[in-house]
């Protein structure tokens, strides 16, 4: 059996696999069977601050429901209790700390300073290994300058760091104007690994109804290429880890973002789609890979990436003119 262990955000893992933030992470019984399928780590749905907002807003609006009323009337008021979903996920980093062993990393997406830094320091407080930071910002305001949004995030990750004392990744899109000076820009402010890429997802057209349409495709192997680059030449050039995101269906997909510098390769899709069983199908994957060229996951990581390879046109401009001039209709 290779040796398939890695560090992710200075965690030791015993595999580069990790179940990425879902519905299916939510679950204690899905972490458990996450964790017996040979998931290196899992990922825990985002808490959004809006999320949380709104569900206190409502609690209060109910506890004080009858404050005015006579006593008697109050006693026919239903029960209240905390709500559920930000709840829930702190009560569920608890709980599978204490189940599994493999490490439990929390998501958050923040909106206000206030609330990255009060909201990070309650997952961290809660017992998560590390936290990923979702900063899922679209800047739809013409007047929005790439250097403000920039320095948003440099400041949100600046914010967080100085309140947790646990590892910290920031969760990255890749509609950055100099993707690869970002992450530098945030490695070189701390940050500890970083998620590559984010999916933003996009809005359609309803033509049946003339309604903006909103629902989730999941995604596949043919969205790959994109953090297959950018891995590829980040790697080996920075403090923090990085972690693939985006399009693993097959274990074929693991290897190739591990051969161009990736530390971890996260999924969601794939189990969406297969189950969370499908996780053991990915991590043999894997080890028949390797196994079948008498190597170890040290032996193949970054071996693909950009500092690693002596001709880096596939990296380069010269890439691009050289599949125009050769391709041939089939």
């Amino acid at each position: 059996m290779p040796d398939l262990s890695t560090t992710y955000l200075g965690l030791g893992l015993r595999n580069p696999l990790i179940a990425s933030a879902s519905p299916l992470t939510l679950d204690l019984g899905n972490i458990r069977a996450l964790e017996d399928a040979g998931a290196g780590a899992v990922v825990l749905p985002s808490v959004f601050e809006e999320q949380i907002e709104q569900e206190e807003a409502e609690y209060e609006a109910t506890m004080w429901a009858g404050a005015e009323s006579i006593a008697e009337a109050t006693s026919f008021l239903p029960p209240v209790s905390r709500p559920g979903g930000p709840h829930l996920v702190l009560e569920t980093i608890r709980r599978a700390r204490a189940a599994v062993d493999i490490p439990v990393i929390a998501s958050l997406n923040g909106v206000s300073a206030a609330g990255w830094v009060g909201y990070a320091a309650a997952l961290a407080q809660a017992g998560a290994s590390a936290i990923e930071l979702n900063v899922y910002f679209v800047p739809v305001d013409p007047a929005l300058t790439a250097a403000r949004v920039e320095a948003h995030y440099l400041d949100v990750l600046r914010s967080v760091k100085q309140v947790v004392h646990i590892p910290v990744a920031m969760k990255l899109g890749p509609f950055f104007t100099a993707p690869g000076a970002m992450v530098r820009a945030l490695d070189d402010a701390g940050a500890d690994g970083f998620v590559l890429f984010n999916r933003f997802y996009q809005p359609d057209i309803d033509l049946a109804t003339m309604r903006v349409q909103r629902d989730l495709a999941l995604s596949t192997p043919a969205e790959l290429r994109l953090p297959l680059l950018w891995l590829g030449v980040l790697a080996g050039t920075l403090r923090g880890s990085l972690a693939a995101s985006t399009g693993v269906e097959s274990a074929d997909e693991v290897v190739k973002y591990l051969l161009v510098g990736a530390d971890a390769v996260m999924t969601t899709s794939a189990l969406l789609r297969h189950g969370v069983r499908h996780m053991a199908t990915l991590v043999d994957g894997l080890a028949a890979w390797l196994d079948a060229r008498d190597a170890n996951l040290a032996d193949i990581k970054g071996r693909m990436s950009r500092a690693k390879l002596r001709d880096t046109d596939a990296y380069e401009r010269a890439n691009y003119i050289r599949i125009l001039q050769d391709w041939r209709p089939h």
